[in-house]
């Protein structure tokens, strides 16, 4: 039976143009959500356990309990060089979006700043705290903006030194979770800790989405009758790349091909079927775009 998920996504086109004043539009919705959502993890979650889990917030949080400075005005105040230095790398939209950003963050938090916690356990607090920040930073970056502070240099390492947002966003907040160790105490700043790890792969899972497809690469002696079989009784596109054996020197094309994670088990058993000595392996892929997955390349 062919996996009609196949000719569905084929048929899938983007609901705005990229490019158009629409989407546009959309790009400062999905800003405008995420800086949000950013602000209802800092004022339920991190600021009332001290969880200063990096960046300008974390800067504010350590500001408030120190002097007793209210964390947005403290946001606003650090922010304007460093959107200044946004403005001059990346210019024209992207720093109209970085100035929304650096606008509203700070705005929602001020308006959320009475909505209470939820919680008195720090540790669900650093787990919720990470997973609201992560999904509000990961729609922020997808809107291809930033909130401002520390983000805009995360931006900057991800653009110029290929690191993740994850990743970037660890390296630059680790001096402010050492800050909060110092300030508070070593417990919360583990907690902060994990709150930022959350935080990361959960930046991750929204800029790259949920590991839900797999690419295999089969040798097989078989390789015409495999290509038949993927392409039509599996109905999923098939590559084949040119290779040729170490030991033997012999010509060993490799049969690429990417599926879902419910078809592995009929693409192992086809291979299974038609060559059984065959060599296969096959890894998690993110974000598949293209002919037969997600059209929408944003």
């Amino acid at each position: 039976m062919t996996d009609t998920r196949a000719g569905t996504a084929r048929s899938r086109r983007p609901a705005v143009k990229p490019g158009s004043r629409a989407y546009t539009v959309y790009e400062y919705a999905m800003l405008t959500a995420g800086a949000l959502l950013m602000a209802l993890s800092f004022n339920l979650f991190l600021a009332p356990h001290r969880l200063a889990s990096g960046g300008v917030a974390g800067i504010s949080i350590l500001l408030r309990h120190t002097f007793g400075w209210e964390p947005a005005y403290v946001q606003w105040a650090l922010n304007v060089p460093l959107f200044l230095l946004g403005w001059k790398l990346f210019g024209g939209s992207a720093s109209w979006k970085t100035a929304a950003g650096t606008l509203l963050l700070p705005l929602f938090v001020y308006w959320t700043r009475d909505v209470g916690t939820p919680t008195d356990d720090p540790l669900l607090s650093s787990v919720f705290g990470g997973v609201l920040t992560g999904a509000g930073l990961g729609i922020v970056f997808r809107s291809r903006g930033t909130t401002g502070g520390l983000s805009i240099l995360a931006k900057i390492l991800h653009k110029y030194a290929g690191l993740s947002y994850g990743l970037s966003t660890a390296l630059l907040d680790g001096l402010v979770i050492a800050a909060a160790g110092l300030v508070f105490a070593p417990e919360l700043a583990l907690y902060a800790l994990l709150s930022l790890f959350v935080t990361s792969k959960t930046i991750d899972i929204v800029q790259l989405g949920w590991s839900a497809s797999k690419v295999a690469f089969i040798i097989s002696r078989e390789t015409e009758a495999l290509e038949r079989a993927i392409l039509h009784e599996l109905d999923r596109g098939v590559t084949r790349i040119p290779a040729y054996g170490g030991y033997t020197g012999a010509e060993r094309p490799v049969l690429m091909v990417v599926i879902g994670t419910s078809e592995v088990a009929r693409l192992k058993e086809k291979v299974r079927h038609i060559d059984p000595s065959s060599f296969v392996w096959i890894s998690d892929t993110h974000e598949v775009l293209g002919e037969g997955f997600r059209r929408n390349m944003d």
